[in-house]
């Protein structure tokens, strides 16, 4: 039998919606588990709310041990959350997120989906969740999934009530339960229809669970036993979904494996009512494929001869079996994916450089090996379409060719979910192709048509990047097409205390070479920037130029934003860089808008040298910079062993006494420091672990008590303390444009010498008097504030500012 392999011209074309970027190579044992997974048929759909909800153990053992086609649909991204790894907030926390998810679905073998919903937060009830996202275009978004997706039946993590614990989590189940009917029903959302049909789902239900203090599982509920082990993987489903769930860096959920039986529980929502089985009535053989006896004869035969030592033996069967299938609705690309993986074919297109600029043409290396056996009867060949040149693979004969492809059409690589702004709760998404989808790779791609026999497979591969790192060994990354050059802030938001100047730094990178422009900053009507416009010359691609310009508020005009134009062969830009690099998840490079907030505060300062003991990642110690603070970041060891009197007060970032195993040394020479005179502000920590049992002088508790709306009405409870008035004084106005929230776990049962000195409240609730505390200790003073600075100061809020600014003031 003799096999050709045609590698098609490479073109930039629209964007294709490819699920890998990379050519998964998989080992026998798993090629097995593939030809095992053609015998089935059928789908389930999971349904929660953020990163981290699904129960990665139920989802491995239905994509592995069931074998049909598993997704699981996460209302958001994550972006809302809190980053236990880094600085990166909102939009970016959720970009790292989405790539956790992708990193666990690889690991459990289910799919990812999204809809356009931001994680804006935590939300005390699905109301306050529905008032932000737009319900509407979320339940949409839900039934087209359910529409594509097609699944027999659909599992939610949480209920609708308050056992759920987070608004967002009690609307996922609304939604899942509103889209099961809402799919089947041409009526709703009919625009759809151009596209996918109505869809109705056998049953819904909701995996009950026992965690957190709420039981909410029963004896008389359906069970699944998933703890199984799977010989052929080596693993049980419970080892899978602990590797699965380690994905989750960013969220700190490293996971221990669990090994033994594990059951499952579900109780029914709507739907045909199962008795005594989840997927009863489900048929998952491939007798629901009309004329099918053949296929599965087929299908039967290759499982029951197929070799691990030699998978090459059951090609003759599958490319039987891929005639016979032509037509119908079968699982094509998995079929392919096979029949490759039992040829031992690999094939890749990797760029030589890591980022090319907009329309510039892109050098690429094409490679294709065959690892078919010496002295095997198949004969692979390699042919590119647009040559005449053809020549034989040889086993296990590495082939590499060089081309240059043109980027035409592309256009700038970015997450498509952030290519336009968007209000609260909502992204904003054009295409209807790409609502639910967790990214798409570039638009620049290469086709693959590999002829075994008289059966053509064709396979697109988007063009990657990669190196080899001293370290890690080598590294696949996306190809980055960029804007030809950007122009990047310090910071997302500038402070300006009063009317004074204050000088804007600008990093231009060039991505081609000679790149010849203007850099005009826009400011607020009513601002002064100065100069109006500066010339810059990129003459190397890589290249970076500081730029310096002075913007100057005037009287009492309101702020805005700042926006930056860049003008490069007649075409004006506005982008800026960021890149968000991690081991564990693939180099992510965006280009966001090149625009920054500004707005005036008048701020009095009392001392201005501050020491920054860093928790797990907040952009506070780099806010205070910018404000005039001399912040010197503390380690551990200058903490204990350095003396401290010389900082007019000191602050430790965000959950450092969760995550520092070293807070136990320091708390003495911290609490020595504040009795010296000192003060000493301590930002939230989660009521659990915590590394030490007492975090201030006196005790307190921390709570999971919070204000999660950032306009809560706002009482002075200590209107004469100095927090209030030194050396700012504090009113109403301060607290107006907070964002995303007030604060978080805030204290409860706090000894009587500590002073709370806010109150506030969501909207129909108990007044919370735990947002901030303060107590005079020996001759200093100590804080502790669940308020959440750690997003209020990068965002520029000025109240914030003069607020934080009294806190670390001391007494007067």
């Amino acid at each position: 039998m003799k096999f050709r392999l045609y590698l098609l011209l490479f073109t930039a074309v629209l964007p294709i919606y490819s699920k890998a970027q990379i050519m998964q190579q998989l080992n026998a044992a798993e090629i097995k588990q593939g030809l095992e997974a053609l015998q089935v048929t059928g789908s389930v759909l999971y349904i929660a709310a953020h990163p981290d909800d699904e129960n990665t153990r139920l989802l491995a053992y239905l994509a592995k041990e069931k074998k049909v086609r598993t997704g699981y649909l996460s209302l958001t991204r994550g972006d809302g959350g809190q980053n236990l790894i880094g600085n990166e907030q909102a939009e970016l926390l959720g970009l790292i997120r989405t790539q956790e998810l992708l990193a666990a679905r690889r690991t459990d073998g289910a799919e990812q989906f999204f809809t356009r919903a931001n994680d804006f937060g935590f939300s005390k009830n699905p109301e306050e969740s529905f008032k932000i996202w737009d319900k509407q275009k979320i339940l949409a978004d839900a039934v087209w999934v359910i529409r594509k997706f097609q699944p027999d039946v659909i599992i939610t993590r949480f209920p609708e009530d308050s056992r759920a614990g987070h608004g967002h989590h009690s609307g996922s189940a609304i939604i899942a339960r509103e889209a099961f009917a809402a799919a089947a029903d041409p009526k709703q959302f009919p625009e759809q229809l151009a596209f996918v049909k109505p869809w109705q789902a056998k049953r819904i239900v909701w995996n009950t669970f026992n965690f957190g203090g709420t039981n909410t599982t029963s004896d008389d509920q359906l069970t699944i036993d998933v703890g199984q082990y799977n010989a052929l993987l080596g693993k049980s489903y419970g080892e899978i979904a602990a590797e699965s769930r380690s994905n989750h860096r960013s969220q700190g959920f490293g996971s221990a494996r669990q090994r033994g039986s594990g059951v499952e529980f579900f109780s029914p929502i709507a739907g045909i009512q199962a008795k005594s089985d989840l997927f009863e009535g489900v048929d998952f053989t491939l007798n629901r494929m009309p004329g099918s006896s053949a296929i599965q004869q087929q299908l039967s035969a290759i499982n029951l001869e197929y070799q691990v030592s030699d998978p090459s033996k059951s090609l003759p069967k599958l490319l039987k079996l891929k005639q016979l299938v032509s037509g119908k609705a079968f699982k094509h690309e998995q079929l392919d994916d096979l029949i490759l993986a039992c040829a031992g074919i690999w094939f890749e297109i990797a760029a030589v450089n890591p980022v090319y600029a907009i329309n510039d043409p892109v050098n690429v290396r094409v490679q294709a090996i065959s690892r078919i056996k010496e002295g095997s009867p198949f004969v692979i060949s390699i042919q590119e379409t647009n040559s005449a040149t053809s020549f034989d693979l040889k086993p296990n004969r590495l082939m590499s060719r060089d081309a240059t492809v043109s980027s035409l059409n592309v256009g700038i690589t970015q997450p498509y979910w952030l290519e336009k702004k968007h209000p609260a709760g909502l992204y904003t998404v054009d295409s209807l192709s790409k609502i639910g989808l967790a990214e798409i790779p570039v638009g620049l791609n290469g086709t693959f048509k590999i002829k075994i026999g008289d059966q053509i497979i064709e396979k697109k591969r988007p063009v990657i990047y990669k190196y080899t790192d001293q370290v890690r060994g080598e590294i696949y990354e996306p190809l980055v097409i960029a804007p030809p050059v950007t122009a990047t802030m310090a910071d997302k938001a500038f402070v300006f205390n009063g009317n004074e100047p204050k000088k804007i730094t600008v990093l231009i990178k060039g991505f081609k070479d000679n790149a010849l422009g203007i850099l005009k900053p826009e400011v607020p009507a009513g601002w002064k920037v100065n100069p109006q416009q500066v010339n810059f010359a990129l003459a190397k691609k890589g290249e970076e130029q500081v730029l310096e310009f002075v913007v100057t508020p005037f009287g009492n005009t309101p702020g805005g934003n700042l926006l930056l134009n860049i003008v490069v062969d007649g075409k004006t830009y506005h982008q800026g860089l960021r890149v968000i690099d991690y081991e564990h998840i693939p180099t992510q490079t965006l280009f966001p808008f090149a625009e920054a907030r500004v707005d005036q505060v008048d701020l009095k300062f009392a001392g201005k040298r501050i020491g920054y003991i860093a928790g797990a990642g907040d952009l506070v110690a780099e806010s205070l910079k910018q404000i005039g603070y001399e912040v010197v970041n503390l380690s551990v060891n200058e903490v204990i062993n350095s003396d401290l009197s010389g900082f007019n007060a000191i602050v430790t970032g965000v959950r450092l006494y969760n995550i520092n195993d070293q807070i136990k040394s320091m708390q003495p020479k911290l609490m020595k420091y504040v009795e010296n005179g000192g003060t000493l502000l301590v930002q939230y920590n989660v009521n659990s672990p915590l590394k030490i049992e007492n975090i201030g002088p006196y005790p307190f508790r921390l709570s999971r008590d919070r204000v999660t709306e950032e306009d809560a009405k706002v009482t002075f409870l200590a209107a004469n303390d100095a927090a209030l008035n030194y050396p700012n004084k504090i009113t109403d106005k301060d607290f107006e444009g907070w964002v995303q929230e007030r604060g978080l776990y805030y204290v409860t049962d706090a000894d009587p010498k500590y002073v709370p000195v806010l109150g506030m409240n969501d909207t129909a609730e108990r007044t919370q008097n735990g947002s901030l505390i303060v107590a005079d200790y020996g001759k200093g003073r100590y804080v502790y504030t669940g308020l959440s600075f750690f997003r209020q100061l990068p965002a520029g809020v000025p109240g914030a500012y003069r607020l934080f600014v009294n806190l670390i003031s001391g007494k007067k």
